[in-house]
């Protein structure tokens, strides 16, 4: 008699399974070319003015030239710019797996203010995974080094195409 055991109740578990594969086998590799560009499509990147330096699976660099459209009604970077940044870069490192991801939750301390001219940089890398879900760190330094801000993240990784438009999965994309 042989007998065969059949998990039950696990099938759901399979594509993420093959993602958390997929997403693994990418990180032992640099990020392809076309999830780079796409990245570094990003129009509210472009509208602030950032731009990617430097990217590779869960991680990524953002820096962006600061200037008079930058500063608050005090002469400060406005702290929206800071947070901007920082999630430009946040969504950059969550999804150069070039699988698409979404924030969960974002939470920013402000460290000091930063110079108002200048480089302000974000640097993010993934510190964790649980299931689908990854937590990030970021950093915004100021154009003399000096930390400016920490922020901490939650992503939800889909386990879908980075490639695909919203609305062309279907319900729930």
């Amino acid at each position: 008699m042989v007998v065969v055991l059949q998990p039950t109740g696990c099938q759901e578990y399979l594509p993420l399974v093959g993602a958390i594969l997929k997403e693994r086998e990418l990180a032992a590799e640099n990020v392809p070319p076309e999830v780079e560009e796409l990245i570094a499509s990003d129009n509210y990147a472009r509208h602030l003015g950032a731009r990617v330096v430097e990217i590779r699976p869960g991680y990524a660099r953002v820096s962006m030239e600061l200037g008079p459209q930058h500063l608050n009604f005090m002469g400060m970077v406005h702290g929206g710019v800071i947070f901007g940044l920082a999630d430009v870069a946040f969504g950059a490192a969550a999804n150069s797996f070039g699988l698409k991801a979404m924030a969960l939750s974002v939470g920013i301390d402000y460290l000091a203010a930063p110079k108002v001219r200048g480089t302000l940089t974000a640097e993010v890398e993934q510190v964790t995974r649980a299931g689908k879900m990854c937590y990030y760190r970021m950093q915004v330094t100021d154009a003399s080094g000096v930390l400016v801000a920490q922020c901490r993240g939650w992503a939800y990784h889909t386990g879908r195409p980075l490639a695909a438009r919203d609305g062309e999965e279907g319900p729930g994309a």
